[in-house]
């Protein structure tokens, strides 16, 4: 029964990535095993489901026919695998986590430490990516849930986790060193060093809401490069305090003399489709 449903899976993940070697990735099998499987269901329909292209895939006009009646099928095929599971109680299974690397980093290894405890022969997929990666798994079904900022920019069930403090990074030799807190007026003073994605917009926030134009003389994706940058005394940054715990570098840590932090919390599609593997470790989450 299972191979047949991999058919209709198959096609809808495609349909949903727009790719056939995106949907292998997802589903974890090979690029030519995913395109034979759809190869199949279409020799079953008697007509093509999908035009190949070298940007990928798009449905026919058969496809579209088909598409919402498959992806009512993998649906309840799902909750029907997530009943037999709860039935037998948790003795297997797998987790699937999009995450952010602070996260990754201080939160996730205790988290899963805890839950093996009591569940050793689960395992565990850690995807890493900016909070638009994150939730894009999340839509595409690529993970169960992963840890964002909240609010999401999608309709996800979300749960409030912690409000993580965005800290002011100096070197050691800054007029500002010894300040009680940094003067967000003082952030447009100094050369700035700019995080891109997600990190990027919690910055912006912070200079937009008071009155500034962030004005970055440096750009990175990497919260260390950034670390690193500053220590050798290249700028100054803003990096959420969770990522700055237990660090070698050499550097100040300051609060801004105003509020300013991002909400972390888990997101998922439908916390009443997860698994139960994934369904008992949302309650370790809440206990971290």
């Amino acid at each position: 029964m299972e191979q047949n449903i991999l058919k209709y899976k198959a096609f809808v993940t495609a349909v949903n990535l727009g790719s056939i070697s995106e949907a292998a990735r997802v589903l974890s099998y090979s690029q030519s095993a995913v395109s034979r499987m759809i190869a199949d269901l279409e020799h079953e329909c008697g007509s093509p489901l999908l035009q190949r292209g070298k940007h990928g895939v798009c449905m026919t006009s058969s496809g579209v026919e088909l598409f919402p009646y498959a992806a009512r099928l993998c649906t309840e095929f799902d909750k029907l695998k997530m009943k037999i599971d709860d039935m037998n109680g948790l003795q297997s299974g797998i987790i699937r986590i999009g995450t952010f690397s602070s996260a990754a980093t201080h939160w996730i290894p205790d988290i899963i430490k805890a839950f093996q405890e009591e569940y050793p022969n689960v395992e565990y997929e850690l995807l890493l990516g900016a909070y638009e990666d994150i939730e894009d798994w999340i839509t595409e079904g690529r993970v169960d849930f992963g840890f964002t900022r909240l609010p999401t920019k999608k309709s996800f069930d979300c749960i409030e986790l912690a409000r993580d403090e965005e800290m002011v990074i100096l070197p050691r030799n800054h007029p500002l060193a010894d300040a009680e807190t940094f003067p967000v007026t003082a952030l447009n003073d100094y050369p700035f060093i700019m995080l891109e994605k997600g990190i990027k917009a919690e910055v912006t926030e912070i200079f937009i809401n008071n009155g500034l134009a962030p004005k970055p003389k440096f750009t990175t994706i990497d919260d260390y490069a950034a670390m690193s940058m500053v220590e050798k005394g290249l700028g100054i940054s803003i990096l959420p305090k969770l990522i700055l715990q237990r660090i070698s570098y050499d550097i100040v840590i300051k609060s801004l003399n105003v509020e300013a932090y991002r909400t972390i919390g888990v997101a998922m599609r439908d916390k009443t489709e997860l698994s139960l593997a994934a369904h008992r470790f949302l309650n370790y989450i809440d206990k971290r």
